[in-house]
This record gives structure tokens, sequence and C-alpha cells, in this order.
């Protein structure tokens, strides 16, 4: 396993540098730093999946509160908001918001006063109504002020790492509280509960306008590492500024990659790894053992998500744009598990593998279908078959088509995936 392990990173490697001398040194750079996050992400859907066979397909929604989350922490101040009568709108709001709670929370306790059965489920619903009401009060006018004065609350201006981080908290939180509801349902229960979540978080985010100006973006966002502009402005020249902005954003996408992979690697080979690898295999025979099986994949699912945000955030700064509208299902929940599949479920190397094979070949099938294409249409019309048209959007259409046979050939020929997970017993 360790030879066919060298071979195909040895492979991998040729094939980055095929691409950086046929696409340049800049396009290289690019793609290098945007397949680094989404090995991250890759690697927080196989502590979900891998360790656990957890169907999680929220991961968009995850991605996209971790961009948010960036967003409110790192982009700069917005005095308009600060200086308006927006701060304490919003104080109200939360203040309405914790008392609906704590209205919800009193209502659960009400067995505690001798209202129980369905007057106790009655309360509750009545509670949760109330609070509701309370809350949108004081939210909605709060939420139309600043969107006709301000435009939105803007950010905190703290340095984009610590926006890296506060995405992975606000991840872990909505985790807790997903997992809460939806880890005691049957696999494909879950798999279609998370989907339902994913699209509840994406419409939330798209119409907070107030928070995350929905489909208006939110740019520049801020780098941790200088900006192209930054490198011209001390004498570098425009395509050097590029390579040597995203080649430093580079060492700090892969050194975030690198801790996590450490961590996620000790606690895999540890006892708690294999107390997973349990649950996973066969959750009655653990929880006969007396091992809290919901409780444990709740962890899963929290440190799988945490890595999902900062992901996510990453993306949302490097590209230096926050557009929710440019989170599809199909580049950030279908590609991901099609990375773990191919890599290899419940092997962490294999993940990262395959993270970087696929986001490679999803990249380079665009303008290798082009260069594909043009030839034919020049071929055809020299044929007088005439040219083929709408080349572009064909290529574009390749890209799915060249991905469905990449995870075809691996469910084929590696159905346990290029890097299969390797269980050391004894």
């Amino acid at each position: 396993m360790l030879g066919r392990g060298l071979m195909l990173f040895a492979a991998m490697f040729v094939l980055v540098v095929v691409v950086g001398i046929t696409q340049g040194a800049a396009s290289l750079s690019l793609i290098l730093v945007q397949a680094t996050a989404f090995a991250l992400i890759a690697l927080g859907l196989n502590i979900q999946w891998g360790y656990g066979g957890l169907f999680n397909f929220a991961i968009m929604g995850f991605l996209m509160v971790g961009g948010a989350s960036t967003v409110f922490l790192s982009y700069p101040v917005n005095p308009d908001f600060w200086n308006s009568d927006g701060p304490m709108m919003l104080g109200r709001a939360l203040a309405a918001f914790v008392i609906g709670v704590a209205l919800v929370m009193l209502a659960r306790r009400a067995d505690r006063i001798g209202i129980r059965g369905k007057w106790k489920t009655a309360l509750v619903v009545l509670a949760w109504f109330a609070g509701y009401i309370i809350y949108r009060t004081q939210i909605d006018p709060a939420a139309a002020y600043i969107e006709s004065t301000a435009g939105f609350v803007g950010g905190l201006g703290l340095h984009p790492m610590l926006g890296w981080a506060f995405g992975g908290l606000v991840s872990a939180v909505i985790a807790y509280f997903i997992g809460k509801i939806s880890l005691g349902l049957r696999t494909d229960y879950l798999a279609i509960a998370t989907i339902g979540i994913s699209e509840i978080l994406r419409a939330l985010i798209k119409n907070m306008d107030w928070l995350t100006r929905g489909t208006m973006t939110v740019s520049p966002m801020p780098w941790p590492t200088p900006l192209p502009q930054a490198l011209q402005a001390q004498g570098f020249s425009i395509p050097d500024s590029f390579v040597f902005a995203r080649l430093s954003f580079l060492v700090v996408a892969v050194i975030v990659l690198a801790v996590a992979f450490v961590l996620v690697q000790r606690a895999y080979g540890a006892p708690w790894g294999r107390m997973m690898r349990a649950i996973r295999d066969n959750h009655i025979s653990a929880g006969s053992m007396g091992k809290d099986v919901t409780g444990r994949q709740l962890e899963l699912f929290i440190f799988g998500s945490v890595l999902m945000g900062i992901g996510g955030a990453i993306l949302s700064t490097f590209t230096q744009i926050f557009d929710p509208s440019g989170f599809q299902p199909i580049n950030h929940t279908f590609m991901l598990w099609v990375m773990v599949i191919v890599g290899g479920a419940g092997n962490n190397w294999g993940v990262v593998l395959g993270a970087f094979l696929i986001y490679i070949v999803w990249v380079i099938s665009d303008p290798v279908a082009q260069l594909i294409f043009l030839n034919l249409s020049a071929l055809g019309e020299n044929l007088g078959w005439g040219a083929i048209p709408e080349i572009s959007s064909r290529a574009l259409q390749a890209r799915v088509f060249v991905l469905g046979v990449v995870i075809t050939l691996a469910l084929r020929y590696a159905p346990r995936g290029l890097l299969p997970e390797v269980v050391r017993r004894g």
C-alpha cells in the first residue's frame, strides 16, 4: 500500500507539473490554492462519512456559513452602519431572540409544575409561536432600516484568519443543533434531512441582505497575505505579482491543511478512532458495549463541519468575493463526495489525493474540451460538415461528463478508492 501511495502521489506531481507548463505559473497557483481548500473540506467529509458512515449532503450550506462568517469578522468596518440606529435596533432584536428562547425552554420544563402530556405539547407550541412573533417584531424593522440606510452591517475589520476560525466556530454551533435533530434518523433519512438543511441555510444567507448583502455580493475580501496590488506597488510586474501573491496564500492554506491533517490522522489512530470505526461498522454492537453512539456521531458531525466552515471561508477569502448565488450543489456538494469516494473513504491520504486529482481534472477539462472541439470544428468545416456551434457552453458541459467518467472508472476498478482505508489489527 505504501508503494502504491507513493506511485499515485508521484503521478499527481507529474500532472501538476504538466498543468503548470501548459497553463502557466499564475493559473497553477490559483488551482493549487483552491484545491487545497477543497482538500480541507473533503477531509471534513471524510471524518463524517469515512469514520462514522454519516451521509451529509449539507456541505454547501456549511461552506456558505463559513464564507458569511468571515465576511462578518474580517470585512472592513461599515461606518454608515455603526453611526446609525442599526446597532441599537439589532440589540433589541437579539434581546427578543433571547426572550423567545427562554420562553421555549421554560415551556419544555413545564412538567416540573405539573403540566404534562398534551397540555405540555400545546404550551411548547404556543411558546414557539410567541417567541417567533416577539423576534420578528424586532428583526423586521431593524433589517429594513439597515438595508435602507447602511446597506448591510459590514464587518469588524479583523484579520482574515480570525474570520476563518470564526467560520469554523459558527459551523460547529449550527452542526450541533442540526446533529441533535437529525442524527437519530436512519441513514437514508439523514441524507434527505441534510439536503433540506443545506437549502434552508442557502435561502437564509441569500435573503439576509442586512447581514450578508445577499445576491448583491460582498467584495473585495481582504487576504491574510499581501494582495497582488500591494506587490505591484513594491515594484513587482503584474504577472509576477499574481504568482507570488497566490503562492503566499498557498503557503498559509497548506499550513492550515497540514495542521488539520495531523490532528485528524492522530485521532484516527487513537482509541477514539477505533471506537468511531466500531460504531460505523456495527452501531448496535457498539451500543450494547455501552458506547454513546449518537453522542459520538454528533462529535464526528461537528468536527467535520468545522473543517467545512474553515474551507468555505478560505475559498471566499481567496476569490475576494462572497456571492451566495455562486454556490452550486454540483460544485460544492457532489464534487466533494466524488473526491472522497475516488480517493478512498476512511483514508486521509487518499482523500487529499482525490481532492487534488478531481479538482485539477475539473478545472482543466474545460480548456482541453475547448481545444478538442475547436479542432473537430475546423476539421468539420474542411470536410464541409459545418462548424460546431456554442463551443464554450459545450466545453463547460463536458466537465460534468468527465467527472462522471472518472467516478465510473473509479467505482469499476477501485471500488474502495485509489488509496482505500487500511485498518491495522493486533
